[in-house]
């Protein structure tokens, strides 16, 4: 394989519903799309970085600048055996593992487009229908969440994440059991809270959640192991791995039941199989995350899902929750039991709306 040239593109989408963290609200996206070229063939990525440095310190101005200045010169006209090597001709770059990963993911699509192999096949992937959750950000009122709960279980979802932080979190959560008390529960803290909050992330423990995901700092292992000791209820760690090496450090520790793995987080496919493997060998479960992506990315979310360890629901949802109209074609869909159908067309398995992405493009480089 042999990059020719790597196409830039930032796209303005804005949300269908604003969504609230620990980190802010958030409206619309600007998201960062890469294309790779190579023999009239083409393959394209999504960089997952945010608008601002909150989740991590890329964001997408960042990624633009990483991708433009130091990653595209290392792999432009580099020839490479396979789309595995892609991330060793960036490995030298400190950090930055979503620009990394964005364009390692379109090197990804582009081998698998050649070799006319759907990707999830490519990459070893096993399941043929893979499980579905959704991700509900803080609410204005716990009655209006409570309602949107509603509505995504009407839907056929298997999983409810709900975002918690210091003043919506026990009680909030209390009333969500009430009213639903066997659905699939999980809270997401997204590092707004200390180990000084032990005894009252305890209170959790009464409501039989699947997992409290990455409670404490982003970059943090030893306190959540320290926290785990605590807790009844699995931590759930999402922030602080971002390599095979470090979710192994977080088994050791006993710092986490399960491990959600985010692409972009781990700098690409290379890396997230990695890390699937080691939590697979250790016996610890893994999901998929979601970090608001366009089509692009959470086509490639649903290629990774299919790895044999994606054993509980992931944040990999239909289109429609967040796009009045998304960039590919068709828009991904959910089943009435809460599935999605992995098909076999080759790549990542859909087509690009370029007549709509160049609709909404804010800016454009070529890189040759």
């Amino acid at each position: 394989m042999k990059i020719d040239c790597i196409t830039l593109r930032e796209i303005r989408m804005p949300l269908v519903h604003p969504f609230e963290t620990s980190f802010g609200r958030t409206t619309s996206r600007r998201i960062l799309l890469v294309e790779v070229e190579n023999g009239g063939a083409t393959g394209w990525g999504e960089v997952t970085a945010g608008e601002r440095p909150f989740y991590n310190e890329e964001w997408v101005d960042s990624a633009w600048l990483i991708l433009r200045d130091f990653v595209a010169p290392q792999v432009l006209h580099k020839k490479v055996d396979s789309a595995m090597d892609v991330a060793r001709l960036t490995g030298h770059i400190r950090g930055h593992r979503m620009a990394c990963g964005g364009l390692e993911a379109a090197c990804w699509d582009l081998e698998a487009r050649q070799l006319r192999l759907p990707l999830w096949e490519h990459i070893g992937g096993l399941l043929t229908e893979i499980d579905c959750g959704v991700s509900i950000g803080i609410q204005g009122s716990v009655a209006e969440l409570l309602s949107l709960i509603e509505r995504e279980l009407a839907a056929g979802y298997q999983r409810i994440k709900m975002k918690i932080r210091p003043g919506w979190d026990v009680d909030v959560v209390r009333q969500v059991r009430e009213r639903f008390p066997d659905i699939r529960l999980m809270v997401d803290a997204n590092s707004a809270y200390l180990l000084a909050d032990a005894a009252h992330l305890g209170r959790l423990d009464e409501f039989e959640l699947m997992m409290i995901e990455q409670p404490l700092a982003h970059d943090d292992i030893i306190d959540h192991a320290r926290l785990q000791s605590q807790l009844a209820t699995p931590i759930c760690l999402d922030e602080c791995i971002r390599s095979a090496r470090q979710a192994e450090h977080a088994i050791e520790m006993k710092a986490c039941g399960i491990i959600n793995i985010k692409l972009g987080r781990v700098g690409g496919f290379s890396e997230a199989l990695l890390v699937h493997n080691v939590a697979r060998a250790h016996g610890i479960p893994v999901w998929c995350g979601g970090m608001l992506e366009s089509g692009i990315g959470r086509a490639h979310n649903i290629a990774l899902s299919t790895l044999e360890n994606f054993t509980l629901p992931g944040d990999v949802s239909a289109s429609k929750r967040y796009w009045e109209r998304d960039i590919i074609d068709p828009p991904v869909e959910v089943t009435s039991r809460g599935t999605i159908k992995i098909g076999s067309r080759p790549g990542i398995g859909y087509d690009i709306d370029l007549n709509y992405i160049d609709s909404i493009t804010a800016r454009k480089e070529e890189l040759t």
